[in-house]
């Protein structure tokens, strides 16, 4: 039995691994060039979702799980998932720092 619940996690983690957000602030247009892994969506965002609803489907559900993880504060079961795929993906554009010196 607990065989069977293992093999079921591995298989929703390997689905959430290359679930990507498909619209809104974090979709294609915001994080290029295929939106934020749903994974690594900050809690605040999911539950804004929770309050008004998550899409419906499979990408609601999938959703619905990852805030739940990240509301109980297990976000860190999400970190294989990320070392994965070359780290947590970042919303903010990287900061260009220029230093002038005077003649």
């Amino acid at each position: 039995m607990d065989e069977v619940r293992r093999e079921e996690f591995r298989k929703l983690l390997g689905e959430l691994s290359g679930l990507r957000m498909p619209f809104g602030k974090y979709g294609p247009a915001a994080v290029p060039p295929q939106g934020m892994p749903v994974h690594d969506l900050p809690v605040e965002y999911l539950l804004w979702f929770k309050e008004r609803g998550f899409p419906k489907g499979r990408l609601g559900e999938l959703m619905a799980l990852v805030c739940e993880i990240k509301e109980v504060g297990m976000d860190a079961l999400f970190d294989p998932l990320r070392q994965a795929n070359g780290g947590r993906v970042s919303f903010r554009s990287k900061r260009v720092r220029e230093i002038e010196f005077p003649d």
